[in-house]
């Protein structure tokens, strides 16, 4: 483990996370780590929307923060969600989710144990 810290003007956000609707901005959490966790600021890409696909994530952990904008997600069991600036959520391992919609201005922090986990397709509730 070792000490990491990033100023907004050093990072730089990138297409290659786990969703194309999205760019991701690494925090240095993964490294400082050694994988131990992962933490980094997701923001809407421009000109692209949300495609709704049920899926879960073979994790520990997983924490949202929205800093900006708005986002509608369905959690199995738990129904449909607007997040909204301010709003954190805890999704725990394992549940089945999707994202319906975000706005163009969305951003958020997500923080993940393990550093790098596996994403499952799956089908919906009810399916």
């Amino acid at each position: 483990m070792s000490f990491s810290i990033q100023h907004a003007a050093e990072g730089r956000f990138e297409f290659d996370g786990l969703r194309k609707y999205f760019e991701y901005r690494d925090l240095g959490i993964r490294q400082a780590t050694n994988d131990a966790a992962v933490m980094h600021v997701i923001r809407a890409r421009e000109g692209t929307h949300a495609t709704g696909e049920w899926h879960l994530h073979k994790l520990n952990l997983q924490i949202v923060y929205v800093l900006k904008g708005w986002a509608i997600f369905e959690y199995e069991g738990q129904g449909q969600h607007k997040l909204e600036a301010g709003t954190c959520v805890h999704q725990p391992p394992g549940i089945r989710h999707r994202e319906i919609a975000h706005s163009e201005d969305l951003e958020l922090i997500e923080i993940v144990l393990p550093g790098h986990f596996e994403t499952v397709a799956v089908e919906g509730p009810g399916h």
